[in-house]
């Protein structure tokens, strides 16, 4: 008998309102032990998902806590298993006093992800969904939380299932006219196929594709802030941070190591690096941030190089262009609060984003906020569960497309039945990966072991 869990579901910090969930076989019967209603029954005989107030009992009857507490019965529960739900005082010292009532009547704690694991095992979810709880877990932004809820309601898996059934139509038609050879082919078969995987094709890779945008959704987008010295580049992680992050002087070379600040922007979270000032130098010190700074911007997937206007263009300031080439990035021309001297001719012939602010007053902020989500791709995105945000799941999507392709190029060129059917089976295997028909013990538990505890 599968044995019944519990875990603290709120986080570690002191709150009003701290949860614990109770699941498995003796979740009713021992919430029974640990808490008495203030009216009534037990709580075996009150109605599901009511909750009852009462008092939580330490193993030698005395009073923990006066709260709340909730019976889900099975299979109307999110485990699919009988739950319990305690709703008492956040203090980190009551919810391990009901912990420890808990444990006392052989309840044990819950691993990592257990209670969604569980949910995946007893048909609650599939894989996708499971995945996606994890999602809005972490979401960084109401965007990411948007879509990940759209996949917990089947946005993906529902997707995912309707073109895996077709397949296997397709290859049950192709085998029995494989048990069959010496049957004339009907041609209409071959031209079904070839719509079905063609239409599966496009529909993947498509998916696929998605993880690109659905990276930056989850992940956040490593930004580089790169200029000279003096430019104003700390400045500018201040002024966007809307805190004093970094330290800002007049003196050249002030910033000698790589600054990182998460800072949100609408659907788009910032990792932002601010770098030393690009320059020859003969400090060792200055010349290893400088290094830095040139290993940041050549894995950014933005940056933000920064130009002083009241100065021309420097050899400096051209180590920096040399750095944007072939890189999203957008030329942020600072100091617009004193007379200009820049070239923007030059600039415009090097970037195709260009934009005058002020981090001193906060000029044309707004606008450099407008623009990022436009030079990231993330401008217009409809987060409908559309944009996979899962690496395991892309690369399960392009697998599949791929032989996908392969068995549209095996049907549309009239290759034998068999030939269409391997390919065939090789993509409802993989698309069996991302929804749970065909994965191993090995991958399901690397997926919950990085959900916290409690869910």
């Amino acid at each position: 008998m599968r044995e019944t869990i519990a875990a603290i579901a709120t986080g570690p910090v002191q709150g009003a309102i701290g949860i614990v969930r109770v699941s498995g076989p003796d979740a009713i019967i021992v919430l029974d032990q640990v808490f008495r209603p203030d009216h009534g029954s037990s709580m075996a005989e009150k109605p599901s998902s009511r909750l009852i107030y009462g008092s939580l009992l330490a193993k030698d009857g005395a009073v923990i806590d006066k709260c709340l507490a909730c019976v889900m019965r099975a299979p109307h529960s999110y485990t699919g298993e009988n739950m319990a739900e305690i709703q008492c005082h956040g203090s980190q010292a009551i919810l391990s006093a009901v912990l420890t009532a808990l444990f006392a009547h052989g309840v044990v704690q819950a691993e990592p992800g257990e209670f969604t694991r569980r949910a995946f095992v007893n048909g609650k979810m599939d894989l996708s969904g499971a995945e996606a709880v994890h999602d809005l877990v972490t979401a960084q932004t109401a965007q990411a939380a948007e879509n990940a809820a759209a996949q917990l309601e089947g946005a993906v898996g529902g997707k995912i299932v309707e073109i895996r059934q077709k397949i296997v139509d397709l290859v049950s038609e192709f085998l029995a006219v494989v048990d069959y050879p010496d049957e004339e082919i009907d041609s209409v078969l071959f031209e079904n196929a070839c719509e079905i995987l063609h239409n599966a094709t496009r529909d993947l890779y498509r998916l696929a594709e998605s993880y690109e945008y659905g990276r930056i959704l989850r992940e956040g987008v490593p930004c580089t802030i790169l200029g000279r010295p003096n430019a104003g580049k700390s400045s500018l992680l201040n002024a966007l941070a809307g805190v004093e992050r970094a330290i800002v002087t007049d003196i050249p070379g002030t910033t000698r190591d790589v600054i990182e600040e998460t800072i949100r922007i609408g659907a788009v979270v910032l990792r932002m690096y601010d770098t030393a000032g690009l320059r020859d130098t003969s400090d060792p010190v200055e010349k290893i941030g400088i290094d830095r700074a040139m290993k940041q911007a050549s894995s950014a997937h933005l940056i933000l190089a920064v130009f002083d206007s009241s100065d021309d263009i420097s050899d400096e300031d051209l180590m920096v262009i040399a750095r944007t080439h072939g890189k999203r990035a957008i030329a942020v021309i600072n100091k617009s609060d004193l007379p200009s001297a820049i070239n923007m001719q030059s600039i415009r012939r090097h970037f195709q984003h260009v934009v005058a602010v002020s981090a001193k007053n906060g000029d044309g902020l707004k606008e450099l906020y407008e623009l990022i989500p436009k030079v990231v791709g993330m401008d217009g995105a409809v987060y409908d569960g559309g944009i996979i945000t899962n690496a395991r799941q892309a690369a399960a999507l392009a697998r599949a497309a791929e032989r996908c392709e392969a068995a549209f190029c095996a049907a549309e060129s009239g290759m034998t039945p068999d030939a269409v059917v391997m390919d065939a089976e090789g993509a409802i295997a993989a698309l069996g990966e991302i929804t749970g028909q065909s994965v191993t013990d090995d991958i399901i538990s690397n997926i919950f072991e990085k959900f916290c505890v409690g869910k």
